[in-house]
């Protein structure tokens, strides 16, 4: 091994967690006496030595949470981190930004930079990259450390042992879909930029399963998947040209949904008449779009301050661990012109 030696690569050569080699360290009797003397032996060969700023941190409270999002340019991680950081304040907290850009590396080598001492906990939102390649180790390395993390709307499923802030994604895709379901759409399209990542796939699921409900539609479900932001129009435009019936679209972003308007409003349909159009999350793209959207609020701002409250409340209770959770935020259609039998009220989704 070249450089200073870490606990990592101390565990990755005996095939064994970080937390058994920081436990054998410590002649911890939760480690036999064999693996006690097989890491001893190890870190006398490499001439490992403890990190005495991290362990000096670790022993008391940074009261500084690390953040890693996936992209600062998104408004929905915008106002989450606005959330965060407005929560973390009101709680005496301070917080370091990381960005992982969507990226597996980048999200990996922001929680090594993050998990040196300086921070109390971890709040993040899994990168798409990370998603597609299913890759959870970094998270798990992490956690056996002794940074506790709140995952917070791209959760990964392999992480069972830490906190989680989500909507139900599949009831808020079902509600918006029988929404237009129930404003007599005869052909709805789903329109989705996320379908490789896990709330993507529950945002299609809620789709299907509205369709499927619903007796007296005629259609088959219709998936339209966009995996390139350069080819929202290209793609957008040939739905209408192959499908010039479409009267309902449900889109899983607002680019999507605001590209859709434009199209529309360019081949000359009436909206809401001919077609109703619903996006998702309430940003300055919905509001300003001609006609304004519909909506599938995420309360952006909320899931943010209550990942500051779990995470604060796990890192206060570090003693006395608790069961962990996953909390649900409220969803909400906020009901604009873009849609038929335009009301200015606002479908709370239960």
């Amino acid at each position: 091994m070249n450089g200073k030696v870490t606990l990592k690569q101390l565990a990755n050569e005996l095939n064994v967690s970080i937390s058994t080699v920081s436990k054998a360290l410590k002649n911890s009797y939760e480690i036999n006496e064999e693996t006690i003397k097989k890491v001893k032996a190890l870190a006398k060969k490499y001439n490992y030595k403890p990190n005495k700023t991290a362990l000096n941190l670790k022993n008391r409270q940074t009261k500084t949470i690390g953040v890693i999002i996936p992209n600062i340019l998104n408004y929905f991680f915008a106002k989450v981190l606005l959330g965060i950081e407005q929560e973390a304040n009101e709680l005496g907290y301070q917080i370091i930004i990381c960005l992982s850009n969507n990226q597996y590396k980048k999200e990996v080598d922001s929680l090594n930079l993050l998990c040196d001492g300086s921070v109390d906990g971890l709040i993040l939102s899994v990168a798409k990259e990370t998603q597609i390649l299913q890759k959870s180790t970094h998270f798990k390395n992490a956690i056996e450390e002794g940074y506790p993390i709140v995952m917070f709307d791209r959760t990964s499923n392999d992480i069972s042992n830490c906190d989680k802030v989500i909507i139900d994604d599949v009831k808020a895709a079902y509600k918006a879909t029988k929404y237009l379901l129930e404003l007599n759409c005869k052909k709805i399209v789903l329109i989705s930029s996320i379908d490789e990542i896990g709330i993507g796939k529950l945002r299609s699921k809620g789709y299907n399963d509205a369709i499927s409900e619903y007796a007296n539609y005629k259609n088959k479900p219709l998936l339209i998947t966009i995996d390139n932001k350069n080819n929202y129009e290209k793609i957008i435009t040939r739905l209408f040209k192959e499908h010039p019936d479409v009267d309902g679209i449900l889109a899983t972003d607002n680019v999507s949904a605001a590209t859709a308007l434009k199209i529309a409003n360019k081949n000359k349909y009436k909206i809401p008449r001919d077609i109703s159009i619903i996006g998702f999350s309430d940003n300055k793209i919905s509001r300003l779009a001609t006609p304004p959207l519909t909506v599938v609020s995420q309360h952006a701002l909320d899931i943010g301050k209550n990942a500051v409250k779990t995470i604060v409340k796990r890192i206060e209770n570090n003693d006395a661990p608790l069961p962990y959770e996953t909390k649900m935020v409220d969803t909400e259609l906020t009901v604009r012109e873009s849609t038929k039998k335009y009301k200015s009220i606002t479908y709370a989704v239960k």
